[in-house]
């Protein structure tokens, strides 16, 4: 299957955007869809750092471990899991812009075993507005915690 990109102008400072897709233990406050997360290494953040995701879809919870294979501060972060026959590979970068910054949320999925291979491509357009969706949350949490900084200041 492709790559599946989805990006959004967000009008909130590169660090504030950068906190929301990279703290991890935050992101139940973020998506109501995250319903717990388990660390599985001592470490929280960076490279290396292993977890349990909770999720819940369609009334079922669905648990994915990933573990933080790429992190620079302030500009991407990455995370791989190997789940239900896919290797799930997604990228957040973002980048300044006049108004903010650009967050590009790339999701390569890399089917290993034969029903993925048959059925990923055919539910493609379910993962990019799955994907389009979890950014337009993001933008509306950054965006209101700016806002909130903004007027308490």
């Amino acid at each position: 299957m492709a790559k599946i990109s989805v990006h959004r102008q967000i009008d909130a400072p590169v660090p504030v955007v950068f906190k929301a897709v990279s703290d991890i233990g935050n992101f139940p406050n973020i998506s109501e869809e995250v319903i717990k997360i388990e660390f599985l290494t001592d470490q929280q953040s960076g490279v290396g750092t292993k977890f349990r995701e909770t999720r819940l879809m369609k009334n079922k919870e669905h648990l994915t471990e990933l573990e933080v294979t790429e992190y620079t501060e302030n500009e991407h972060i990455r995370m791989v899991t190997d789940s239900h026959g896919t290797v799930w590979d997604t990228v957040f970068t973002v980048t300044p812009s006049e108004n903010g910054c650009e967050l590009l949320i790339a999701m390569d999925a890399r089917p290993h075993k034969l029903m993925p291979k048959i059925l990923n491509p055919l539910l493609k357009g379910m993962f990019r507005r799955g994907m389009e969706t979890y950014i337009d949350t993001l933008k509306s949490y950054c965006e209101a915690k700016t806002e909130n900084v903004s007027s308490n200041a």
